[in-house]
């Protein structure tokens, strides 16, 4: 399955893996926070909107982590969720910790 080994690869080689959708405005909020706060950290994004195989990857995400919506965020191989999560995490001082800087 492509879907699932694009997901499992992209997260277990990055320190952060991000599944987006380019008109998002969640995911530009998240995308921006994470690439702004840390600029040398290896982090692959990938809009699934513009892959033929995003509507598969988007599936599999959801039967991986429970959740449907993107963004769908990973840092150091742990699911984190999405901009919630991620805007929260940085609020309270944890998303630095969680990145390992």
């Amino acid at each position: 399955m492509a879907a699932k080994d694009l997901v499992e690869t992209t997260v277990s080689d990055n320190t952060i893996a991000i599944f987006s959708k380019s008109y998002c405005p969640y995911c530009k909020r998240a995308k921006a926070l994470i690439t702004s706060k840390f600029p040398n950290v290896p982090t692959k994004i990938y809009e699934l909107d513009e892959m033929s195989e995003g509507g598969e990857i988007q599936e599999y995400l959801l039967e991986k982590t429970g959740q449907r919506t993107v963004p769908n965020i990973f840092i150091n191989k742990k699911h984190v969720g999405g901009c919630d999560a991620v805007t929260s995490l940085d609020s309270k001082g944890k998303l630095a910790e969680l990145v390992g800087q």
